[in-house]
């Protein structure tokens, strides 16, 4: 009997059966892509971050140990792949000669590396010029002493005599401040910034020249094991954080106070973790909304034929069959359609995961890949389960065969419109956003050092209570449109139907029940479109914001320290491909007692070479602190945090303390508060200042420059940073916004954001077409006794055409205009909970007009197809359509 029912089913409503395992499909599909992305992203994320740390563990040796008993401490622990002891000593400064002058430096640091260090660890140090063994000299020391390979230079330690060496090539240590950190202290109390002045011997050369000095100042030297690990991690960043922080603990106890562990994989792991969770709030915000309107489509397309289904169990009652056995029947429905929209998502989502990352399994291990594909196929089957079976057994317990068998009855209002949970979710979804966007409010809490990792879930109610209460609210008004608003319905309907606009208007308020539900399905499917696509598109501007804010502009030519060149040195960095050369000084001054960074602008001319947001700014917009710069030049822009701690009020005077380049002493200069600096383009994060380049220059006696930024219109930075270059040589850092955004991006950036946005925003193609057409041509379908009985009764086939086109475009009007209602607001408030996610935080979201007209173009289009096969099915003679109903 099942076997024999299910082939009816399929013969006579198999357009609806494959429009219901089409919806599971969508819905099975999307969980299974994005659940797949997710994992893969994961372990993306921890790969980045093992591949990003060039030393794993910094183990510092403790006065008064024995560091060869630390090193086979250290070698016999588990997971270490190779160990290597590191000598670092202070010096009380280098010095060197010339072309007849002799530069001196400040202290400094003199390393003591093995032989094979650099192959160990070859990420640690960066070959600039020169020989890659014997005495190297990073950078920014050759550039203070003026030195290459093959100079000599004099390095004094505390209580020996100057020892000469001589330089054999001229390096560059990418990670100075990890190499140089404080091994053991929390990161408030590291220092600053690395030292400036260092040089790399052989082993056996530092111990022969720190021997001396380990007699007298023994605190002048110390000895760290670096190590490099092959331990087997989780793929999780928290599990892998977890796994490396307990063996660096272990490695501790072991060592019994001998050796503290500067755990630099660990820090890597930390940051990694966070974005693991992001990525998965990411995932439950953008990918959750699509699955449930996946089950929401199915559950329309199943209710489309809900009358029909009772008809068809009231018969199968009245002809002997058992309530149990018409559940049969229902179940086995449900069970196809079940079934196969779910091998049909598993199979979409493996050709979508080929399609946008080369691989069916979007990256993941096959394992994790089968495990989602698994679950999105138990989800498929309990879609079918909610959206066929269970209707059909509250049908059999609530109604009775003489009950099913009616065709004209009196709808009552659905219980929420009756207590408005509409109006209360709205107000709920204002409330806590309210609550979670506040100034304190933190989605993700990753305390540094702490294993436990929290993510505020709160958060999450206020866009879902919105997206329900909003499609409530839309539900409601098109009801309370199509039932009262009969005579402007029937004006519109007038120029399609003619004469039978009445009946028409009659017909939509009749029908305003599914016909409200396709709006509202229509209107989510656009505003999840909508608002994942502008989700997308603005994460994608602040990345690039955030690497442009961080190198400075295209490419950024930072002078080392103790090279002082005026503006007029940017003429030279014109090369092909520039368009504009812009200075930006850099100095350091004191407020008080506490130092901060100052940046010296041209007011009128900054903006030719980098990007200004009213957002990175307070008291006024970027243009207009600009132009109080210029008109006043003792203006200055202080961080909010200065402008806290020192209660400043605008106009009020500020007096720093600058270097005068003539005498060298520090010396007051007065400025006036002007406004507040958030973020500026090279300066750090904390506390800074942004001044007039040219009242600077007049104050201090020096017009010198920090760093010339370079405009290169957004291409060919990369070539342009090359000839820089070569043209610059050690005299000056040349850094291109490519390498900075790889170098800046969090992982979270470094997953394949275009392919999860392709998937994303291809599902929500589907949905809007699907919700549109599909729900459209069944609810069409379902009447077509109503279509011929009107032309029994006398319709012409225009009239009936224009019937079908009329609600046809209601039906469009009313979705299009809601979804993008629903999709503004959701986007917005999106943005806003996410703020962690952008950084810095956008001053205004970026729409994809172009994605948004594919949508709504696939939206019109496939309603329309849907309207015209309607429409032309109407036409079909009606004793022949009776016969067959």
């Amino acid at each position: 009997m099942i076997i024999t029912w299910i082939g009816g089913l399929l013969r006579r409503c198999g357009g609806r059966l494959i429009a219901t395992a089409f919806g599971i499909a969508l819905a099975v599909a999307l969980v299974a892509s994005l659940g797949s992305f997710l994992t893969a992203s994961k372990s993306t994320m921890t790969g980045r971050a093992v591949r990003s740390v060039a030393v794993d563990w910094q183990v510092q040796v403790q006065p008064g140990a024995d560091p060869n008993t630390v090193l086979n401490i250290v070698k016999a622990a588990s997971g270490v792949q190779s160990a290597q002891s590191v000598g670092f000593a202070r010096s009380t400064g280098f010095q060197a000669t010339s072309a007849g002058s002799t530069q001196s430096t400040g202290p400094g640091v003199v390393l003591g590396l093995p032989a094979t260090y650099r192959a160990t660890f070859p990420k640690e140090i960066r070959q600039l010029t020169g020989a890659t063994s014997g005495v190297l000299i990073a950078q920014q020391t050759a550039a203070n002493l003026h030195v290459a390979a093959g100079d000599t230079v004099t390095v004094t330690l505390p209580g020996t005599g100057p020892a000469k060496v001589k330089v054999a090539g001229v390096v560059d240590l990418p990670q100075a401040d990890s190499l140089f950190q404080k091994v053991g202290a929390p990161p408030q109390s590291q220092p600053a910034a690395p030292p400036d002045n260092v040089i790399l011997l052989p082993a056996a050369m530092f111990n022969t020249l720190t021997a001396p000095v380990r007699a007298i100042d023994p605190a002048a030297f110390t000895t760290q094991i670096h190590i490099a690990r092959n331990a087997p991690l989780p793929a999780d960043p928290a599990a892998a954080y977890t796994s490396v922080t307990a063996a660096a603990h272990n490695l501790e106890a072991r060592a019994s106070g001998a050796a503290v562990v500067g755990d630099n994989l660990g820090a890597a792991l930390d940051a990694a973790r966070q974005d693991a969770l992001y990525a998965q709030i990411l995932f439950l915000f953008l990918g959750v909304p699509g699955a449930v309107l996946a089950a929401l489509l199915t559950a329309a397309v199943a209710g489309a034929g809900a009358d029909r289904r009772r008809r068809e169990q009231a018969l199968l009652r009245t002809r002997g069959l058992r309530p149990r056995q018409v559940a049969t029947t229902a179940s086995a429905e449900a069970g196809v359609v079940g079934i196969a929209g779910g091998v049909l998502g598993v199979g979409i989502a493996a050709v979508a995961g080929r399609t946008a990352f080369g691989t069916a399994s979007f990256g993941a291990s096959t394992a994790s890949a089968a495990g989602w594909f698994a679950l999105a196929l138990i989800l498929g089957l309990a879609v079918a389960a909610a959206a066929v079976l269970v209707p059909a057994l509250r049908d059999l317990r609530t109604s009775t065969v003489a009950a099913a068998r009616k065709v004209v009855g009196r709808a009552r209002s659905p219980w929420w419109m009756r207590f408005g949970v509409d109006f209360i979710l709205l107000a709920a979804s204002l409330l806590v956003f309210r609550a979670s966007s506040g100034n304190q409010y933190a989605l993700v809490l990753a305390p540094e050092g702490v294993a436990s990792i929290s993510v505020s879930y709160w958060a999450f109610l206020g866009p879902a209570l919105l997206w329900f209460g909003a499609a409530l609210l839309l539900w409601r008004l098109a009801t309370l449109v199509l039932a009262h608003g009969r005579r402007p319905l029937a004006s519109l309907a007038r120029p399609l139907t003619g004469t039978l606009a009445g009946t028409t208007a009659a017909s939509m308020s009749r029908q305003r029940r599914p016909l409200a539900r396709a709006i509202v399905l229509l209107a989510l499917a656009i505003s999840f479109a909508a608002s994942t696509a502008t989700f997308n598109a603005t994460y994608k501007q602040q990345a690039e914001v955030d690497a442009q804010l961080t190198n400075g502009a295209d490419v950024t030519v930072t002078q080392s320290p103790g090279v002082s060149v005026g503006p007029g040195a940017g003429s030279a960095l014109k090369v092909a491909g520039v368009r504009h050369v812009e200075p930006l000084q850099h100095r350091f001054a004191y407020v008080g007692a506490d130092l901060q960074d100052l940046y010296g602008v041209q007011p009128s001319t900054i903006t030719s070479a980098t990007s200004l947001q009213d957002a990175y700014f307070a008291g006024g917009t970027a243009k207009s602190l600009m132009n109080k710069l210029a008109a006043r030049p003792d203006s200055l822009l202080v961080s909010q945090e200065t402008v806290k701690d020192f209660q400043l009020t605008p106009g009020d005077t500020v007096n720093l303390r600058l270097q005068d380049s003539r005498t060298k002493a520090l010396h007051t200069v007065p400025f006036h508060y002007a406004g507040i600096v958030k973020e500026f383009p090279t300066a750090p994060k904390d506390s800074f200042f942004i001044a007039n380049a040219s009242y600077i220059a007049k104050t201090t006696g020096s017009n010198a420059v920090g760093a010339f930024l370079v405009d290169t219109g957004g291409t060919h930075q990369k070539s342009v940073a090359t000839q820089l270059r070569q043209q610059v040589g050690t005299s000056a850092t040349v850094t291109d916004v490519t390498q900075t955004r790889s170098a800046v991006g969090s992982s979270l950036t470094s997953v394949d954001l275009a392919g999860l946005t392709r998937i994303e925003l291809g599902f929500a193609v589907l949905l809007a077409a699907a919700s549109g057409g599909i729900v459209l041509a069944l609810g069409l379908a379902e009447r077509r006794r109503t279509f011929a009985i009107a032309t029994v009764l006398g319709a012409t086939r225009r009239q009936l055409r224009g019937l079908v086109l009329s609600e046809a475009a209601v039906m469009t009007a009313g979705g299009l205009a809601g979804g993008a209602l629903i999709g503004w607001s959701l986007s917005q408030m999106l943005v806003k909970v996410l703020t962690g996610v952008f950084d810095p935080p956008p001053s205004a979201i970026a729409v994809p007009w172009t994605y948004l007209a594919l949508t709504l173009g696939a939206a019109v289009t496939a309603i329309a197809a849907a309207a015209v096969n309607a429409a032309r099915g109407s036409s079909r003679p009606a004793v022949e359509e009776l016969r067959e109903l």
